[in-house]
């Protein structure tokens, strides 16, 4: 009971990062956080089914990897983003 507990959570975690993803598009920082809540969802995910099957954990420590990797990137573009237009709006420049 409390193996489904836990996923119950975990899903619900998973939506909220979503819906958060789908109506804060206003700035980049949110969505990047947001991006950053369903990844942890996910390794929260990974962690209970690895445990539950009794597997090897070194999927954790790839998927670690690259979530640190694409968290660095996410941030690079923003400070880019702030440095050569002042902001953060996604409506503040033009993409093309």
């Amino acid at each position: 009971m409390m193996i489904l507990n836990m996923w119950f959570i975990i899903f619900i975690m998973f939506l909220c990062g979503n819906m958060i993803f789908i109506s804060k598009h206003k700035h980049l920082l949110i969505v990047l956080l947001s991006l950053e809540y369903i990844v942890l969802s996910v390794f929260f995910l990974m962690l209970i089914y690895l445990n539950y099957i009794e597997y090897e954990m070194y999927m954790l420590m790839i998927f670690l990897l690259f979530t640190v990797c694409e968290g660095a990137l996410g941030l690079s573009i923003l400070v880019s983003m702030i440095r050569t237009h002042g902001n953060d709006y996604f409506k503040s420049f033009n993409l093309l």
